[in-house]
């Protein structure tokens, strides 16, 4: 009886951001996390283009007083 090889559909690449085009990302055997891009473009990237919510709410408590005190 022959051996039937498994044929892999190649996967499509996920549609990215144009400042972003060419990133790859892995995780190794160990864990860790490989890319081709540099980590500080990356973070760059990510502070223009969104908006942290931990941030915006610490921001909201520090221009209303009236909030610190509810929480407490």
């Amino acid at each position: 009886m022959a051996k039937q090889e498994k044929k892999e559909k190649p996967k499509p690449k996920p549609k990215v951001h144009k400042e972003l085009q060419g990133f790859d990302m892995a995780i190794d055997q160990f864990g860790e996390i490989k890319s081709n891009m540099n980590i500080e473009k990356i973070n760059e990237f990510l502070n223009k283009n969104v908006d942290d919510k931990k941030l915006t709410d610490r921001q909201e408590d520090q221009n209303d007083p009236k909030e610190k005190k509810k929480k407490k």
